[in-house]
């Protein structure tokens, strides 16, 4: 059976269709190894992406981080759990899920993570992060079974 990047959306605040479709796209393309120039198109050419400690600032930087976030890891697997909306219309919003990560070495672990993301639509209506920050604890990586 085929993982799902469904996520519910506890909230009776609605939240566009697009930032749902958004979401799923976005995490099945950062679990794909080789998609580094695709998981930055998903951002505008100004966003700013905080990695733990790691920022990145334009294309070309969410590049870079994104290259290295697969440094020591041969596969992930996203499963975004809850999206909360900052109210109606909102283009803010935080995100709750869990991570499986297999690194190169055969360890492996699962970590917890919360993000806050902040969109734009470009001038072809299309969805965009100009704001995206993922907190969890780096710790897991190091603790790796």
């Amino acid at each position: 059976m085929a993982h799902s990047y469904t996520s519910s959306y506890p909230s009776s605040t609605p939240i566009d269709a697009g930032i749902k479709a958004y979401f799923e796209a976005f995490y099945k393309t950062s679990d794909t190894p080789d998609a580094h120039e695709e998981y930055a198109g998903f951002f505008t050419k100004d966003a700013t992406l905080v990695m733990g400690l790691k920022v990145g600032k334009g294309y070309d930087e969410i590049l870079n981080i994104r290259k290295g976030m697969w440094a020591q890891v041969a596969s992930r697997l996203h499963s975004p759990l809850k999206v909360y909306p900052f109210g109606e219309g909102a283009e803010e919003v935080m995100l709750h899920g869990k991570v499986a990560y297999t690194l190169k070495d055969g360890r492996k672990a699962e970590v917890d993570w919360a993000a806050r993301a902040n969109f734009v639509k470009n001038e072809s209506g299309e969805w965009k992060m100009s704001f995206y920050q993922v907190y969890l604890d780096s710790a897991a990586m190091a603790n790796a079974k």
